[in-house]
């Protein structure tokens, strides 16, 4: 009979070790290598029985995935109508974007026997907040809690259709000895509640932290083992929130869910685009309407360029919701496919409301943004801009321009300057245009050529 061995495990990050050391070269934790007794293998041929055989891939039985509305329209239309249930799902996002302010809501608003299990706020703290949202509910069970056996405990008193933990990163198993939050923790406990959820066909939320990066916090092996990731995010200066999913095993990953935050809590915004421009200025030169795309969600949103003349030898380029390189090179291309010069100039650009262009359908509305500022002649307000920009100045077509196309027409515009492959819509008079260049010269006609430095 074989006997165990024993081996040597860092608590810490869960690294195997040849042999005891004060620090453990994989995480570099001190006074982290522990003593434990690895189990021997059965052997290379060794028979495992587990009662399942293969099959042929058309003879394996559909089951579809049943998703039960959660009560908030953004949050139902990211997941693709609701959560599963025996689903895990991973909500991320900064400290103070809104996560434990969403699930509160979610709790409340899914009709549904709810166990909320915080870890890093009491629970008067959360009481407060359900007050403030008006998120309280007599479905709504709460437990502050660390234990991860406690949390199980509870599951198993109150049976409830979802749990939601907050967060993952905080609760421990007390068996493992190390520290919350640390890789073995977050592995095993995040395996544990996976297994849980498909034994009992228990929804589970769990939330995650995130490092400065903007990534998930803790092993891959979190985002791996549960169904759904989604991320939370926002600028700090806007009260506009963006959900998105980056893994969704039950369906898309290309929706988009949009929240307004204000003093009771996170609301839906159903017309998006009509909030973007609702604060609009015409009459401004440096202004310039795009309909672009965030996965399959089409949006309208206000390009604003400044350009004033810089004594810097080399002038700012400054951007707030667009990528400074882009702006770089789109800037580079004006100069060199049109009579616009910047070299002497600063460049400001930003996108309304809080949203990021990321986009290239976004290219020509920053284009032609920079150059009204440039000569300082406003456009004309019922005009709206898409398509990318080639090295060449040439316009160049980008994805679901009839969806941008009739978002616009049912804003109210009547005109859109696109590609000449561009297809037509209903509603609105397409303006094809080859290159950037006659973009320019049909919305800024009869213009004197102006240096931003003169």
């Amino acid at each position: 009979m074989t006997k165990n061995r024993t081996a040597y495990r860092c608590s810490e990050c869960g690294a195997d070790a040849a042999r005891w050391a004060g620090q453990c070269t994989t995480c570099q934790a001190w006074n982290s290598i522990e003593v434990h007794t690895a189990i021997p293998s059965v052997g290379a041929h060794a028979a495992r029985t587990t009662g399942n055989v293969a099959q042929r891939l058309t003879e394996v039985e559909s089951v579809a995935a049943a998703a039960i509305p959660t009560g908030i329209d953004e949050l139902d239309r990211v997941l693709g109508g609701g959560l599963v249930p025996g689903s895990v799902t991973l909500l991320g996002g900064e400290p103070g974007v809104g996560k434990s302010t969403l699930l509160l809501q979610l709790a409340a608003a899914s009709g549904r026997k709810v166990l909320y299990a915080s870890a890093e706020e009491s629970a008067q703290q959360v009481k407060g907040r359900a007050e403030r949202l008006g998120a309280l509910s007599q479905s709504t069970w709460l437990l502050a809690e660390t234990s991860l056996g406690a949390i199980l405990q509870s599951v198993e008193q109150v049976n409830p259709h979802i749990l939601i933990i907050d967060s993952i990163q905080t609760i421990a198993d007390t068996e493992l000895g190390s520290a919350p939050g640390s890789l073995v923790q977050v592995r095993d406990c995040a395996h544990r509640l996976v297994a849980e959820a498909k034994q009992r066909g228990l929804t589970v939320v769990l939330v995650g932290h995130v490092t400065k990066d903007g990534g998930l916090a803790g092993p891959r092996v979190l985002e791996h083992v549960v169904d759904t990731v989604l991320t939370f995010d926002g600028d700090a200066h806007h009260a506009l929130r963006l959900l998105r999913a980056t893994k969704h095993r039950f369906g898309s990953t290309n929706e988009l869910g949009l929240f307004d935050m204000g003093p009771a809590g996170l609301q839906s915004l159903s017309d998006p685009s009509r909030l973007f421009l609702a604060d609009r200025r015409t009459g401004v030169s440096g202004s310039a309407v795009v309909a672009t795309m965030d996965g399959q969600r089409p949006l309208l949103v206000e390009v604003q360029s400044l350009v004033v003349s810089s004594p810097l030898i080399q002038p700012r380029r400054s951007t707030q919701g667009f990528d400074t390189s882009r702006l770089n090179l789109l800037l580079a291309v004006l100069e060199r496919r049109t009579d616009f010069r910047f070299a002497k100039a600063d460049v400001y650009l930003s996108a309304s409301g809080g949203v990021r262009l990321a986009e290239p359908g976004a290219d020509l509305a920053v284009c032609i943004a920079a150059a009204s500022a440039s000569v300082d002649r406003c456009i004309s307000e019922q005009i709206v801009f898409i398509g990318e920009i080639g090295l060449g100045g040439e316009l160049r077509q980008v994805p679901h321009t009839p969806r941008r196309l009739a978002e616009a027409a049912r804003l109210g515009f009547t005109r859109a300057v696109v590609p000449p492959s561009a297809p037509d819509c209903d509603g609105i008079t397409s303006i094809r245009c080859h290159t950037l260049a006659d973009a320019i010269d049909v919305v800024l006609p009869k213009r004197r050529a102006l240096s931003a430095s003169a």
